[in-house]
């Protein structure tokens, strides 16, 4: 067995192995199987040579809602199934949380090996289900949850320290907000590894966001007020977004 970790692996042999998998997973699960699909690099067709697999295993519903994943490493390879009741990915895909950008990709296009009843279709269709008010719940959410969290941070670590906490402060203020705009404009980052340039490239942007984002991709995050400058006008900046899109930040005293 390898023990070093992932090796080079061709498109042809990981698809085969996502075969191998799926005639396992119906030895297990048998008729309880509603469909089986790829998702990740390999749906989309960019997996590059130390690419894992991802896919869904989804069950019948029984009045048992039913939701774990299979993760592990046979030694060159890496893979995780994800075992759904219908209704519970159902109920995932309708949901907007504030990493929707990133995480349901997979619910729109999902590459199939069994779905003899249509599911990803009505996987798709509840994907897309999310009204406006759902989003602009996500948003405030962020704003307050995370945004105003870090900037509270920022503030406390650059009156009293320790400055090594900035770095990972920008890149938490560069990350969210790439989310923030993501969920604004109801836009699906293709990866992880794509989020800020992806963001970038999108309309509707805070004023600040960009130079926080280009402070991460460039790791320029050694000069302590460089990075608070930087995210105190993006901060600056997100008020005045949220303002001008009628998102919320402040509310009542006490709202309760």
């Amino acid at each position: 067995m390898n023990m070093n970790g992932p090796v080079k692996i061709s498109r042809s042999e990981r698809f085969q192995t996502c075969q191998e998998i799926a005639a396992r997973l119906h030895e297990v699960y048998k008729e309880k199987v509603l469909a089986i699909g790829v998702y990740g690099s390999i749906s989309r067709g960019t997996d590059g040579p130390y690419s894992d697999i991802e896919m869904f295993c989804v069950l019948e519903e029984s009045g048992e809602e039913i939701e774990f994943s299979y993760e592990w490493s046979a030694g060159p390879w890496k893979a995780e199934v994800n075992v759904c009741s219908a209704d519970v990915l159902l109920n995932t895909a309708a949901t907007v949380e504030d990493d929707w950008p990133l995480t349901h990709g997979p619910f729109f296009s999902p590459l199939s090996l069994y779905d003899p009843k249509g599911f990803f279709e009505r996987l798709k269709k509840a994907a897309e289900s999310p009204s406006q008010e759902d989003f602009t719940e996500g948003i405030n959410g962020i704003l307050v949850g995370e945004m105003y969290e870090f900037i509270g941070k920022l503030r406390n670590v650059n009156l009293n320290g320790p400055h090594t906490y900035l770095p990972y402060l920008a890149m938490q203020f560069a990350q969210y907000g790439a989310m923030l705009i993501g969920l604004h404009n109801r836009k699906l980052y293709s990866t992880g590894a794509k989020v800020l340039p992806e963001a970038l490239e999108l309309p509707h942007r805070p004023a600040g966001f960009d130079q926080v984002a280009r402070l991460v991709m460039a790791g320029d995050l050694t000069d302590p007020a460089k990075i608070v400058t930087a995210c105190e006008a993006f901060w600056d900046g997100l008020q005045e977004w949220a303002a001008q899109h009628q998102y919320v930040i402040h509310s009542e005293r006490i709202p309760f």
